[in-house]
Order: C-alpha cells, then structure tokens, then sequence
C-alpha cells in the first residue's frame, strides 16, 4: 500500500473541519450534489421582495395595516393580474379581501344574493394570486408557508394548470367540493393569509420593537 503524506498544513485542517460539520447533512457526495445544484438554481431566481419598516412608535392598527397590504405591494400584484379583467372597484374589493379576509368575507355574507357564486369566483382569483406570489420561490419555500390544514389541496391548486383539458375537471372538482363541504369560508381566509406572507420574502425591523406590546405580538404570530 502507497505511503500518502498527510498535510498538516493550517488550510488543510480548516477545510477538513468545515468538511467534517457538512457531513453531518450531507454524508454522501450525491447528497452533496444535490444541495450544490439546488443552491445554484436558488440563486438564479428572482429576487424577493423586501419590505422595511421604522418608526413603529406602538401604532397598532395602521402597523397592522401596512403588514396587511404589504405598502401597497399586494394591491400592485392585484392590478397586475386583473388590470384587464376586472374594474378598479372589482380590484380594490378583491385587495380588500385579501388584507381583511374574515371582516371582508362576513360583510359579503350579509350582501350577496347568491354566496356560492361569490365563493366560487373568489376562489379562482385568489388562486390566481398565490400562483403569481408564489412563482418566485422554490416548491420547497412555499411548502412550507403553507397552511397545515390545507396544505395538501392548494399545493394541488398552485400547480395545477387549469387550461388542460385532461386535468379541467379535476381542478373544477376541488373548488367545488369545498364550497359544497362547508369550508370555502376557512380555505378564503387560508388563501388570503397565504398572499400575505409570501408577497413578501422578508421583513426588516428597523429600530425598537421590544416595548411596543400588541405590535411584538403581531410579529411574533407571523413568524
């Protein structure tokens, strides 16, 4: 057997630490490949939105506000998809929904004449608006924003293509089955939460939180 000399030298032994701490995840070159080759996609997506906040000063609701509509992000995306579909005050309805989804959805319940209907087409355009907010971010990523309750059945929705034919019925089925099975009033608010969260990729807190009591806790629910 060959004598190898071992290298003592100082970058030797640094790389051979940091070699030794990767292969606690990754103990196999395949596993190793395949978080390079995951990590290089990554960094050829587009970049997230960021969104920056000061001067909290314990402002609750128009805090709230703000992290509701995302400074206007959402009403952006809103337009972007129906500027030519649907009428501003259609659209600023729908932005509405989305940043106050339960107060939006009961006023709707005392209004509409045929609340299925209403169900039905909210449910579409939302949908619409998690596969525009999602198309950024990696499965995994949006995975793991999702509702536990629902998670299984809006991952189906989001990668869905309705336009296909062999598959239209499919995707009609489920929106129909949760109207029908009583739970298009929880599934709207799950949507709209959802577009909240991943309009934005992250959130940066620029000064003192720390006594600021409902705002901390709003935060902290997030998260």
């Amino acid at each position: 057997m060959p004598y190898i000399e071992e290298d003592s030298s100082q970058e030797f032994q640094d790389k051979l630490k940091y070699l030794k701490l990767l292969s606690n995840n990754y103990p196999t070159i395949a596993d190793a490949c395949t978080e390079i080759i995951n990590l290089q996609a990554i960094l050829n997506l587009p970049k997230g939105t960021e969104h920056f906040l000061s001067d909290i000063h314990g402002e609750y609701e128009p805090f709230i506000h703000v992290l509701n509509n995302a400074s206007g992000v959402i009403k952006r995306k809103v337009d972007d998809i129906f500027k030519n579909i649907l009428s501003q005050k259609e659209r600023k309805s729908l932005a509405t929904l989305i940043y106050y989804p339960e107060q939006k959805i009961e006023l709707e319940l005392k209004g509409q004449q045929n609340i299925e209907d209403w169900y039905k087409i909210t449910l579409y355009r939302l949908i619409d608006m998690c596969r525009y907010a999602s198309s950024k971010y990696t499965r995994s990523k949006v995975r793991k924003a999702l509702p536990v309750d629902f998670a299984y059945i809006i991952e189906e929705l989001l990668h869905e293509q309705p336009d296909r034919l062999d598959k239209e019925k499919y995707y009609e089925e489920i929106v129909k089955t949760i109207i029908r099975v009583g739970r298009a009033k929880e599934f709207i608010v799950a949507l709209s939460k959802l577009i909240q969260r991943l309009v934005i990729d992250r959130l940066h807190i620029i000064g003192d939180i720390f006594d600021r009591g409902q705002v901390l806790i709003s935060l902290w629910i997030r998260l």
